[in-house]
């Protein structure tokens, strides 16, 4: 698990310190509670895989598969966080090709920021339609240090253009990090890209987002995985989630 790091956030003035609480007692539940009888697998919809099906939630999580899904998968990630990454490279498809696509698991993918280079990318990935959001998250953790590579080589030039206006900071950052490029070649356009990045109250939210609920569900550190409400303290690879979806019916 990655926990929060301190680099970058004073560089730029938005309400990112994430000054989060320890996990509550009684946080990590027994694993008993998950126990459930196997679940018939739900037809998707006529013409379509459920991994194919998004619902953007009202915590702005980006929801794979069937909404009412008896057994539900919350991940808070972070996309510049190597332990992600590598659920990310192990799991991933599995999860969706052997567990969403049944109906019986929804995969709901938030966006917890460890700086701004994070913030920038949890834009970028919100750029296109929403049914883009889990394939470009994936691209960007299963690329990871060739994306990240160019923010730690210039990091002068990238504090440089993050003290620009609010309007143009994000914009000019994401040009040093070479991050217009990445995109381009996913199908999210340069144009597409500055215009998401200058949008600087969208990118607030999704910071005050990922402060709030990290506080109020006790996340201090990614991958942090939920099931059915539950938050699983000792999961954090595809190895230790696999079973517990079992466990809980995925069967």
């Amino acid at each position: 698990m990655t926990a929060i790091p301190t680099p970058f956030l004073a560089a730029f003035a938005l309400p990112l310190a994430l000054a989060l609480s320890a996990c509550g007692s009684g946080a990590e539940e027994e694993a008993g509670s998950l126990e459930g009888e196997p679940i018939a697998a739900v037809p998707a919809p006529e013409g379509q895989q459920w991994s194919d099906v998004v619902t953007v939630t009202e915590a702005d999580g980006y929801l794979l598969g069937n909404p009412d899904a008896p057994i539900k998968v919350m991940e808070f990630a972070s996309l510049t966080c190597p332990a992600c990454a590598a659920f990310a490279q192990d799991g991933a498809d599995q999860l969706k090709e052997e567990y969403v696509d049944t109906g019986r698991v929804s995969f709901e993918l938030r966006n917890q920021i460890h700086g701004p280079h994070d913030l920038m990318l949890a834009q970028l990935v919100r750029c296109g339609a929403d049914e883009t959001y889990h394939p470009l998250s994936d691209q960007v953790w299963k690329n990871l240090e060739t994306v990240l590579g160019p923010v730690f080589e210039r990091q002068e030039q990238f504090s440089q253009a993050l003290a620009l206006p609010e309007d143009q900071r994000f914009v000019a950052a994401a040009e040093v990090a070479g991050f217009y490029d990445f995109f381009a070649a996913r199908g999210i356009s340069e144009d597409q890209a500055r215009s998401c990045l200058a949008d600087f109250s969208a990118m607030t939210t999704i910071a005050d987002n990922s402060t709030q609920q990290s506080n109020e569900l006790g996340v201090t550190g990614t991958p942090t995985f939920f099931i059915n409400g539950q938050k699983q303290d000792a999961v954090n690879r595809w190895q230790d989630l696999e079973p517990l979806l079992q466990r809980a019916g995925a069967r």
